[in-house]
């Protein structure tokens, strides 16, 4: 049986510089429209239960949890 993975983003301490997204294999992530607390446009994650694990977007983020990568069971 294959691992399932679920992507989340923490908008409020994401800077929206869009490293993640230009990294994610399933083009999972985009540029939100609304600012967070910090004043930028997070990114957000649509369909983050398509996730594939590959840790991509985790490794190219700058800002130390911003986004988490879940194992589903």
């Amino acid at each position: 049986m294959a691992k399932k993975f679920r992507v989340e983003v923490t908008a409020d301490e994401c800077k929206g510089c869009g490293r993640c997204i230009a990294v994610c294999p399933k083009k999972l992530l985009s540029r939100g429209k609304e600012l967070n607390i910090q004043g930028y446009f997070a990114i957000i994650a649509e369909n983050p239960g398509n996730c594939i694990g590959c840790g991509s977007c985790f490794y190219q983020c700058p800002e130390p949890g911003a986004i988490t990568i879940f194992e589903e069971e």
